[in-house]
């Protein structure tokens, strides 16, 4: 049997080729070997080194605006090839057109997004946070805080759901900061990320370390991470302890950000009726959270919480659109929801429904539906299940456990209060979003659940046509949450660079502070 060549590696400014067999990546709907991935034999130390000494110092001798330009050249490199990632995600991910475009495109438009963004900053080499404040008495002697880029690299491990987006929500305000980037992708999906980090690369857009992909195991990357550098995590909860507990973060104090696993939860207003928009309009949106890249996104919805004497109906509701999702093969158009991402991903999906099952109903299993052009046997695909709990006040698994895949529940409350109650119990969450057309039970409600999540959406008749949806992550929305979401924050517009920027008060006579203000905009992160 023949095997897949490996995909190199870009560090030290250059491609190099892990060693050994490497680890295979498949097609997860036909089971086919697509490509190889090995870190193994790489130099990461003097990979880092040569980020940071040389990536870094070029990056940060350019002004916000000129980064801010090489954002706009990466997107048109991007777009250019984007026939090429639609492909790779096809094959690799197991996903539909429609649900590509959610990681390509939406990696595009974030990276187009900042550098309009930074366009607007100039030709600052650093930000200025607030005002001066005076130190006494006498005016002459100041305190002015600043933000500056730090002297490291960025750091990225990505889950595996979003190869394209996941790089370039990161990478744009990193770069924008003027910090280089080191990706690694995880594995079952490296391979788009390889190649779109191969196509900035081949366009000669960035300087030599400022962009670098390692494919494979991430053993040693950690280690290689020194005080001014940072690292972002994107993944599961147990990885995340993992990173926290390392020295870099822990005896370096290496700066981290972790996204790691949520129970979203969608509300429907107590006053709605089976007739209302806002009933509607939470049905709609569940049945895309579920199916939207066979559920596999951190911002999907896993818990649905309706007025107890709406159940049935929101349970009929959702089950008669989940009944038209067809799944199966994405190269077949008749499809409309493709695979997990791997055979393991399957596994686990089984097992934690398994395990739900245990706290709550059944109330839709599309499995007994034929996949449309795979084969059972071999695709990794998981047809949608409506799980439901008339009384989830008993629950403890259903507030506890994510399955990462299209699954959702469905949960009946008795009052605001108590809906509110148990969605907190899901300990902190990307994201929660709220249905009704009274504006005033709405700021009630973001006032509530604010504290618990990164991000309240609330869908109004109003505003049916024109939201962005429950779990799509805008660049100008913060993107992260509190507790078990992993306690991190991503995106926000311009706070985005806070992570990647150094905060500072120079204290010195108001005609130093005028010359430092010449090289700095002003800029509240």
């Amino acid at each position: 049997m023949t095997t897949s060549p490996l995909l190199p590696n870009h560090l030290g400014g250059q491609w190099v080729t892990g060693t050994g067999a490497g680890t295979p990546l498949f097609d997860p709907v036909l089971g086919t070997e697509l490509a190889r991935v090995s870190s193994a034999g790489l130099d990461l130390a003097a990979g880092f080194n040569f980020a940071r000494e040389q990536g870094g110092a070029a990056l940060r001798a350019l002004s916000y605006v000129e980064r801010a330009g090489l954002l706009g050249a990466i997107v048109k490199v991007l777009q250019a090839n984007r026939d090429a990632y639609y492909e790779i995600a096809t094959a690799n991910c197991g996903t539909t057109t429609k649900d590509s475009a959610v990681d390509i495109d939406g990696g595009i438009f974030t990276l187009g997004y900042y550098a309009k963004q930074g366009e607007a900053l100039g030709s600052a080499h650093a930000l200025l946070d607030g005002e001066r404040i005076r130190m006494g008495k006498d005016p002459v002697f100041q305190t002015q805080h600043m933000l500056t880029p730090t002297r490291g690299v960025a750091l990225f491990i990505n889950a595996f759901n979003f190869p394209s987006w996941g790089l370039w929500e990161k990478a744009a305000p990193a770069l924008l900061s003027g910090v280089p980037v080191i990706v690694k992708p995880a594995t079952a999906t490296a391979w788009l990320t390889q190649r779109m980090v191969k196509d900035v690369i081949d366009a000669g857009i960035l300087p030599p370390g400022a962009l670098s992909v390692v494919c494979g195991s991430s053993a040693g990357l950690m280690d290689q991470l020194q005080p001014f550098d940072v690292v972002s995590f994107t993944g599961s909860a147990e990885t995340a302890r993992i990173i926290r507990s390392h020295p870099a973060v822990a005896e370096r104090s290496v700066r981290c950000n972790i996204e790691a696993d949520s129970l979203n939860s969608a509300l429907l207003d107590p006053a709605a009726t089976p007739e209302s928009e806002a009933f509607g309009l939470l049905v709609s949106e569940v049945v895309r959270e579920m199916t939207v890249k066979a559920g596999q996104k951190c911002t999907a919805i896993r818990r649905v919480f309706v007025p107890r004497a709406l159940y049935d109906a929101v349970a009929q509701a959702i089950g008669a659109k989940l009944a038209k999702t067809s799944v199966g093969n994405p190269r077949n158009e008749a499809v409309r929801m493709g695979s997990l991402v791997s055979q393991e991903q399957k596994a686990s999906v089984l097992e934690g429904i398994a395990k739900l099952r245990a706290e709550a109903e059944v109330l839709f299993d599309g499995s007994s539906a034929a996949l449309v052009d795979a084969d059972a046997s071999v695709a990794a695909c998981v047809a949608p299940v409506l799980l439901g709990s008339r009384e989830p006040a008993k629950a403890k698994l259903l507030h506890a456990m994510e399955v990462f895949g299209p699954v959702a529940t469905l949960m009946a409350y008795d009052s605001v209060e108590q809906a509110y109650e148990l969605i907190r119990r899901g300990e902190g969450s990307l994201v929660c979003s709220v249905y009704s057309a009274d504006p005033t039970f709405i700021a009630a409600a973001a006032l509530e659940l604010g504290s618990a999540h990164g991000r309240v959406h609330a869908i109004s008749p109003d505003v049916a046509a024109s939201q962005s949806g429950h779990g799509n992550v805008m660049p100008m929305s913060l993107h992260g949450g509190p507790g078990r979401a992993g306690g991190g924050e991503e995106l926000g517009g311009l706070r985005a660079l806070g992570f990647y920027h150094r905060r500072s008060a120079v204290q010195a006579s108001s005609a130093a502070l005028d010359v430092l203000g010449a090289s700095a905009v002003a800029m509240k992160l």
